[in-house]
């Protein structure tokens, strides 16, 4: 038992001393002591990890033929005549059955029009990035970083291919507008990228270059998001395309070295979006009033959850608000018995109900929550393959 023990020590020992000597990824929403202990744990043979990176190999085998993809495979340029415009239409308007032209489009909320431009081929890149980057660090395999990389500059970089750092044109309504504020909506996942190109920094796939022309493209988009008037009209906002938007603006500015941006959205963050959103008994109305309200109040908790992680880099501690009930912790306590099946949903959801869109809120929350409910519920929902897995502590 001694020598057991002794074993164990060392072992521990050994895996501190790596992660301690190796540079952390340089990450904002994911946690980078978290992945350098999972991958050590991977290393070592970890059985709890084991179905999950089988998981996360398969998937990143697959994602090595996706792509490339560009802005520029439009069949025709929006309204600027510039192919590089991102452009896509909304997901809830449809032709009008009662005009010959089906203009102007009407709306029918929840209800998803196939017909959606750019934004198909934007969240084909980002998956795919994302699995090929988190496949890399944890596998060591420079082909999945390689092919990371290929796309990233193709969809940023590239002067043939690149998409301009704007989204003038996002969620156009035919007959009714060229693009919207809320289509910056369309971006929500690129905080992703943005982890994503933190875990590809060790990779000779991804050079300094390429690094500096990215933080400039998100340097110019955080501009025309702080500056524009989709941008300024998006940030007037009252739901989840606020708390989205708050996420994306600190994201970049943590990204591109303006730490000082981060912060001023990130402090106001308890007054302007969780004090107007979250009801004292965790309730969020604006997200209750969609069709799909248990997906909506989920991803905007999720979006809560993203920007008190966020906050952890510019010393605002999100978790801690309070507002007479009003605050992310709250949020979660709503939700989650009828996640567990505890309670069952009665708000409208034409969409099939899915408890586990409350996982990545319980597990980002864990950490900071002492009764260990978060944890405990999250180990319910967890698959034993589930990539999440590898990316946070183990619940």
């Amino acid at each position: 038992m001694r020598i057991r023990r002794v074993t164990l020590l060392m072992t521990f020992l050994l895996c501190s001393a790596a992660i301690a000597a190796e540079k952390p990824p340089r990450v904002f929403v994911l946690d980078a002591k978290t992945l350098l202990e999972n991958r050590e744990r991977v290393r070592a043979g970890d059985k709890k990890l084991k179905a999950a990176l089988a998981r996360l190999v398969e998937e990143a085998d697959a994602s090595l033929s996706a792509g490339p993809f560009s802005v520029t495979d439009k069949p025709a340029p929006p309204p600027s005549g510039d192919k590089h415009d991102y452009q896509s239409r909304g997901p809830y308007w449809w032709p009008d059955p009662k005009k010959p032209d089906g203009l102007p489009y009407i709306r029918k909320d929840g209800i998803v029009n196939p017909e959606r431009g750019d934004i198909i081929h934007f969240y084909e890149m980002r998956n795919a990035v994302n699995t090929l980057a988190i496949a890399w660090f944890f596998t060591g395999e420079e082909r999945y970083a390689a092919h990371a990389a290929k796309l990233l500059r193709v969809w940023y970089l590239d002067p043939a291919t690149r998409m301009n750092p704007n989204m003038n044109y996002a969620q156009a309504i035919p007959g009714r507008c060229d693009g919207r504020g809320i289509g910056i909506v369309d971006a929500a996942g690129q905080p992703r990228i943005i982890d994503a190109v933190g875990l590809l920094q060790s990779s000779k796939a991804w050079t300094d270059a390429d690094q500096k022309a990215l933080v400039a493209w998100f340097d110019e988009f955080l501009d025309w998001m702080r500056t524009s008037k989709n941008g300024r009209d998006e940030d007037r906002t009252r739901n989840n395309h606020a708390t989205q938007y708050d996420a994306q603006v600190a994201s970049y500015a943590l990204f591109v070295g303006k730490p000082e941006i981060a912060r001023k959205v990130l402090q106001a963050v308890g007054q302007r979006r969780i004090d107007t959103q979250i009801q004292p008994d965790g309730s969020q109305p604006h997200e209750l009033r969609r069709t799909k309200s248990w997906g909506y109040s989920c991803a905007n908790t999720r979006n809560f959850a993203n920007l008190a992680t966020l906050g952890r880099h510019v010393d605002v501690d999100l978790w801690q608000h309070d507002t007479d009930g009003r605050s992310i912790p709250k949020a979660i306590d709503y939700l989650l018995p009828y996640a567990l099946g505890q309670k069952k949903w009665t708000a409208k959801q034409i969409t099939p109900f899915d408890p586990k869109k409350l996982l990545k809120p319980l597990l980002l929350a864990a950490p900071h929550d002492k009764t260990g409910r978060y944890a405990k519920a999250a180990r319910k929902l967890l698959a034993d393959d589930a990539i999440e897995r590898l990316l946070h502590p183990q619940p």
